[in-house]
């Protein structure tokens, strides 16, 4: 079976066609600048089958040949626990997540209607950021605020990166040998965004990205955690606005807000090599508020079988790891230094002499993930 995966963004679509259950990757690309250069949704896919079915050389001989698409979607709330096939039904439900992802939903809700309209008669399937993680318990998803905001508006921890936790905790246990359900895993998911996860069994526990993905570590150019009470200072004593404000806080801070050049972790790490002292002081906020989370995922596991790296960053930055462990090693974790330095977007097993826990580099494929759902469900 052919498996088409698209990922629509406000601007972008990204696509993947798999040969199932091979796994095999026949075509992938991106289509940039929807609204400019290309005028919507719709054209860009059709550039994309276009493409797929364009003549000599082209991965599929007609669009026939697609049996199923598979769609990320970023947030599914509570609805949805698992991937889905999209139904009348499950599309409201995307809607009516809207509130909570107003830049990601729309997008991924216009994929999916150019998509079936496109290919009539297509299987399409939903797979949501969020659907990991409704495994959380309640004391670790509810916040602290009166019980109403969730009853009625359901204001709660949802947690991000979904498919990538998804997607390396099960590569994990396959490289260590062992069912999923008898590890506990961290997984780092460190990229222009970031979250990590703590993993029971198989299932998420707890995860640092909140209602909207600004919560938790700091990131490219989101603060992360912060005092509540900022944002209404911000207002208050700085006359900003409500869209000013969130434009500060999700595209202005974390690396780029602290280091004042980039929100590029690759150019902080050389401008703080070559002695530029904000730059330095960003990368130290950025792998302390790292190890912070690992020793809080470690108190809540009580046991860490395996702590995995993954996405831009986690793959390519040995730097990163080695001070997001640094002082880790009553907690279990030591690194091999040699062994780090050496890995750059590959899997490895960078485990220091003494380590309690295995600490893996595992290459996220979010992609392959929703192939799998998408087959999966399309077969059946």
């Amino acid at each position: 079976m052919r498996v088409l995966v698209l990922n629509a963004g406000s601007s972008s679509l990204k696509y993947q066609l798999y040969a199932m259950p091979e796994e095999r990757v026949l075509a992938s690309g991106i289509v940039e600048r929807i609204g400019e250069v290309v005028p919507d949704h719709a054209a860009a896919l059709g550039q994309v089958l276009s493409a797929l079915c364009g003549g000599a050389g082209a991965p599929l001989a007609s669009l026939a040949e697609i049996g199923a698409v598979g769609h990320r979607v970023v947030h599914g709330g509570e609805h949805f626990a698992q991937t889905v096939r999209i139904t009348p039904e499950v599309e409201a439900a995307i809607a009516a997540c809207v509130p909570l992802a107003p830049l990601h939903n729309p997008p991924n809700l216009l994929g999916i209607r150019v998509a079936r309209e496109a290919l009539p008669g297509v299987p399409q399937v939903a797979v949501f950021d969020t659907a990991f993680h409704q495994t959380l318990p309640p004391r670790a998803w509810l916040y602290a605020l009166p019980r109403a905001l969730y009853t009625e508006h359901r204001i709660r921890r949802y947690g991000f990166h979904g498919t990538s936790h998804r997607y390396v905790a099960g590569r994990a246990a396959e490289l260590l040998g062992h069912g999923l359900e008898a590890l506990n895993l961290i997984t780092c998911h460190l990229g222009n965004g970031a979250s990590l996860c703590a993993i029971a069994g198989g299932r998420s526990v707890d995860t640092s990205m909140g209602l909207t993905p600004l919560e938790g570590v700091a990131m490219g150019t989101r603060s992360g955690d912060l005092d509540p009470a900022i944002p209404l200072f911000l207002q208050r004593s700085l006359g900003m606005s409500v869209d000013e404000v969130d434009r500060l806080l999700n595209k202005q801070s974390g690396l780029l807000g602290l280091s004042g050049r980039s929100n590029d972790l690759r150019v902080i790490e050389q401008t703080a090599a070559g002695g530029d002292a904000a730059a330095a002081q960003a990368l130290d906020v950025y792998c302390y508020r790292i190890k912070k989370a690992i020793g809080a995922y470690t108190a809540v596991l009580g046991r860490v079988d395996a702590l995995v790296f993954t996405a831009g960053v986690g793959e390519n930055s040995a730097r990163v790891r080695a001070g997001a462990l640094s002082g880790l090693e009553p907690l279990g974790f030591a690194l091999d230094p040699v062994l780090n330095l050496e890995v750059h977007g590959r899997e490895a097993d960078i485990t220091g002499p003494g380590s309690r826990a295995c600490i893996l580099v595992i290459p996220t494929d979010e992609e392959l993930m929703i192939a799998r759902d998408t087959y999966e469900i399309a077969q059946a």
